[in-house]
C-alpha cells in the first residue's frame, strides 16, 4: 500500500535487487487491497510519495498497473498482467514471510506458482516452516530451492528464500506518530527518506481532522 512508503519497504527491495542481481524491481502500489481497509492518502499521494523516495534508490522501479486497473487489486491478476506482456522473463513475486504464510488466503492463490517464482524474506519470529497451512506445506516441500540460477533459468514456479536485514519500521507506527505528534517530525526523522517526510508535511497528510472516524 505504501501509505506511507519508508525505509522498511525500501531497503528491503533494495538488498533484494542488490542480492539477486541483475534483478529489475518494480514497487507496486495497490489501490484496492482485498485484505486491508482503505488507504489514509490517495493514489496519486502515494505515487508522489514512491517517486520522491527512489530517488535514494535508483535501481528500484515503480509499476502503477493496479492502480490504473478498476476493481481489487489481486497479485494474480498483476502476475498474469505481467506474465502477459513478457511470456519468456523469469518473474519473482517478493514477500515477506508473514505475507507468505497467509498465502491460502489470496485469490487463486495457486496461480502464483504458475507465474512466478515466490522469493521469500524472512522475518523477526517467524518460523518460515512451522505452522504452515497442509496445503501450503506441500507447495513448500515440492517447490523450495536454495540455487538462485533456478530463479533465471526457469520463468516461474519455485519458492527461495533470501534473507536481508531486519528493518522494523510500519507506515501504521509512522501515521499514528504523525497523527499525535503534530509538530514534531523529529519522531520519525530516519523511518523515512526526508523528501517524502517534507511531501507528507507539505500536505498535511495523515494528520487529525475533527471530524475524522
Amino acid at each position: 500500500m505504501f501509505d506511507p512508503v519508508h525505509y522498511g519497504h525500501l531497503r528491503f527491495a533494495d538488498e533484494v535487487q542488490t542480492a539477486l542481481a541483475p534483478l529489475e524491481v518494480r514497487l507496486v502500489p495497490a489501490s484496492d487491497p482485498p485484505h486491508r481497509g482503505a488507504t489514509r492518502a490517495s493514489a496519486a499521494d502515494r505515487i508522489a510519495m514512491l517517486r520522491l523516495a527512489l530517488a535514494e534508490f535508483p535501481a528500484l522501479g515503480i509499476d502503477t498497473r493496479e492502480i490504473e486497473r478498476p476493481g481489487k487489486s489481486y497479485t494474480v491478476d498483476t502476475l498474469a498482467s505481467l506474465r502477459d506482456e513478457e511470456p519468456r522473463r523469469p518473474l519473482l513475486l517478493l514477500v515477506g514471510a508473514d505475507a507468505f504464510h497467509g498465502f491460502p488466503k489470496w485469490h487463486r492463490w495457486h496461480q502464483l506458482f504458475e507465474l512466478a517464482h515466490v522469493v521469500v524474506v524472512p522475518r523477526p519470529g517467524i518460523d518460515l516452516e512451522a505452522g504452515l497451512p497442509v496445503t501450503l506445506a506441500d507447495e513448500w516441500r515440492a517447490r523450495k530451492t536454495d540455487d538462485a540460477r533456478v530463479l533465471r533459468e526457469r520463468t516461474a514456479g519455485s519458492i527461495y528464500i533470501q534473507p536481508v536485514a531486519a528493518h522494523p519500521i510500519s507506515s501504521t507506527a509512522i501515521r499514528a506518530a504523525l497523527n499525535g505528534s503534530r509538530g514534531k517530525p523529529v519522531e520519525i526523522a530516519g523511518l523515512l527518506p526526508a523528501s517524502v517526510l517534507a511531501y507528507i508535511d507539505s500536505k498535511q497528510l495523515y494528520r487529525h481532522t475533527p471530524n475524522a472516524g
